[in-house]
């Protein structure tokens, strides 16, 4: 999962929970039956060559991440949802039998790191959903002490000193728009406030040594810079390291292991995301890595041997590693088709793991001996109630929009579309407003096609990932050429013969949630929308964005509007002061707990609907936040999906 870095993904919807919700029409909690909504139609379409599955099938599917490698160089760490709530497990790299280490049954809890040279382990926990996540400490003996008590205060992680004595994290708790940076002792975790952020910048990363702390500033929301300060002097006054005119954005990525460098992202030669370098003892620049793609992340392993770079390549991940010393890249054993995900190194470099990810499989981890010629999977995480080809390998398609401008899109078919048996789409919008549809496993979207529904993931102006025009081509526009996209989406899907052209829908999460419903509102292109917590007021979401958004909030201004200037046109984008004008079925869902998209949104939308007595499908989760984690409940989404859309669109 990763980290928020800008106010843009900051919006994105956590896709491992972008589900979640009952069929019933009033709100409804996650622990009704989930197995009582039944799929329309299980019937072997074809028992030689696709079978239809339920939505519990899918969510039997396990989802894992984190590859954090013990200091004895003999297991894993990893977050994994396998008892229906996230939790951490220790996975032996030998294969051998795992072991659970926390036992939530309510909040998840997501593995962040082992300590350096024991047996212990960092993760984080929120309550409910609420994304006040605190850090806690796991013990050898398995008890538990939280890092960060207190109320209303929020925690992250931020990295490890290379000595092994300690460690830094960020808190909230002097003041909830702020982040100060603390260190902890890694024996007592007795605690000193090492740089207190009265600018109120955002925290980026310190160097392994702890001397270096960086920092970002958004200008706007096309212009950044970084900030370095020095730990060690007595000011520790913020020192500006990317003087620059016109709009340019900066990014950290890494510190060199010998903290030596700072490693940046910028956009400042090109329309993609660069990764430079800084020398953090005269302060010169030099090109570091380069694609035509944006460069997403760049690391390394702990002892400086390796670098692993990722591309964002067109909607999917491409991890590039390579010995630093000869820039000569890893030879790896030939590997399961799919992209390489989360690869981490133990402390000597000697053994790796890494995910292996693609539309019909979803991550798997795997351990390598470096040198060696085979691979050890160390998890199958498909359900084993699936056969894997009878899931769907996704397209990536281009179609013009209203201006001939070229949108993107991941286009999944299911397997019994022809020309003669034509079916049923979705236009799917992704969260943000910035995110991006990626190719990788989905299992709310395997269902969906599972059942006969094509899926067109379209990548409307705005999303990220292909270039920084693109990127801001939305900006107060939202919900006007944006939606014009998707659209055109929708007429795309309406030119290839095995799709019904009379029965298209939309659905979408957090900034799709709102293309739901705009959609809805300001158009008569489709037949149903799902909104999944969805913003429908913007004057109320961007005066109640989180107080821990602050540094984030003029950059989020310039793109979406002031609400003290803009007030008229988020009204006239807003579709709760619209809903007259919604005509077709709508599914609405909510999770109680979520501190970006309030609950009133989604209340005063079903009743907005209702009062017109047009049909609208209401479900609230009491325990979910702002994307749904627990198994339980994206289960009951997914039913709630396939039912209302068998009843209103097929």
């Amino acid at each position: 999962m990763e980290i928020f870095r800008s106010f843009r993904l900051a919006f994105v919807l956590l896709y491992v929970g972008l589900v979640g919700c009952s069929d019933n029409s009033q709100h409804v909690s996650a622990a009704e039956n989930s197995e009582s909504v039944q799929p329309t139609d299980l019937n072997v379409i074809n028992s030689t060559s696709f079978q239809q599955y339920s939505a519990a099938n899918f969510f039997k599917t396990t989802t894992v991440f984190g590859s954090s490698i013990n200091h004895a160089g003999t297991a894993v760490l990893v977050t994994s949802d396998e008892t229906g709530v996230f939790n951490a497990f220790k996975y032996p790299l030998d294969g051998t039998s795992k072991t659970q280490l926390t036992h939530s049954k309510s909040d998840t809890n997501y593995a962040v790191s082992w300590f350096p040279k024991d047996e212990r382990i960092l993760y984080t926990a929120d309550q409910g959903g609420n994304e006040l996540n605190h850090l806690y400490v796991r013990e050898q003996d398995g008890s538990a002490k939280d890092l960060t008590p207190g109320k209303n205060l929020k925690a992250r992680f931020v990295g490890w000193l290379n000595d092994g004595s300690g460690f830094f994290l960020v808190t909230n708790e002097r003041d909830p728009k702020s982040f100060d940076l603390y260190r902890y002792s890694i024996n007592d975790y007795q605690r000193e406030m090492v740089y207190q952020n009265n600018e109120n910048l955002s925290i980026g990363d310190v160097s392994p040594n702890g001397r270096w702390l960086s920092l970002n500033k958004n200008e706007t929301n096309a212009d950044s810079n970084l900030y370095l300060v020095d730990l060690q002097s007595r000011e520790k006054k913020p020192l500006l390291i990317t003087q620059h005119t016109g709009d340019i954005s900066f990014e950290t990525y890494t510190f060199s292991p010998d903290s030596s460098q700072l490693i940046f992202a910028t956009n400042e030669h090109g329309e993609f995301n660069q990764a430079w370098s800084l020398n953090l003892k005269d302060k010169s620049r030099s090109m570091f890595y380069q694609a035509n793609w944006d460069v997403a992340f760049v690391y390394f392993s702990d002892d400086g041997k390796y670098r692993v770079a990722g591309i964002n390549d067109d909607g999917k991940t491409r991890v590039d590693i390579a010995e630093v010393a000869t820039g000569k890249n890893i030879s790896l054993p030939e590997l399961p088709q799919g992209d390489l995900r989360g690869v981490n190194f133990s402390s000597d470099s000697k053994k790796m793991v890494f995910y292996i990810n693609s539309d019909t499989s979803p991550s798997n981890l795997f351990s390598y001996q470096l040198g060696s010629s085979s691979v050890e999977r160390l998890t199958n995480t498909l359900s084993p109630k699936i056969d894997e080809s009878h899931l769907v390998e996704s397209d990536v398609r281009r179609f013009k929009s209203f201006d001939e401008l070229e949108i993107p899109g991941i286009l999944y078919k299911p397997k019994m579309a022809t020309a003669e048996a034509k079916v049923p789409a979705l236009v799917w919008v992704h969260g943000g407003p910035g995110g991006q549809s990626r190719k990788g496993y989905r299992a709310a979207i395997q269902h969906l096609v599972n059942q006969g529904y094509a899926i067109f993931a379209v990548n409307n102006r705005g999303s990220s990932g292909y270039g920084k025009t693109f990127f801001h081509l939305d900006d107060k526009k939202h919900g006007e050429d944006d939606l014009q996209d998707i659209v055109y989406g929708k007429k795309y899907l309406q030119t290839l013969s095995w799709i019904d052209a009379d029965k298209i829908g939309i659905i979408g999460g957090s900034y799709g949630g709102y293309m739901t419903m705009a959609g809805m509102a300001f158009t008569d292109e489709f037949k149903v929308g799902i909104d999944i917590f969805g913003v429908t007021n913007w004057q109320r979401t961007l005066k109640s964005i989180p107080p821990w958004w602050e540094a984030f909030k003029k950059a989020l201004y310039d793109e979406m509007g002031d609400p003290a200037t803009d007030a008229d046109r988020h009204y006239a984008i807003s579709p709760l002061f619209h809903a007259d004008k919604i005509k077709n079925p709508v599914l609405i869902v909510q999770g109680a707990n979520d501190p970006r998209v309030l609950q009133v949104e989604s209340d005063e939308m079903v009743a907005a609907i209702r009062k017109n007595n047009v049909t609208v499908e209401y479900v609230l989760f009491e325990d979910e936040g702002h994307g749904f984690r627990k198994k339980v409940n994206r289960i009951a989404a997914s039913e709630a999906y396939q039912k209302f859309l068998a009843l209103h669109l097929r």
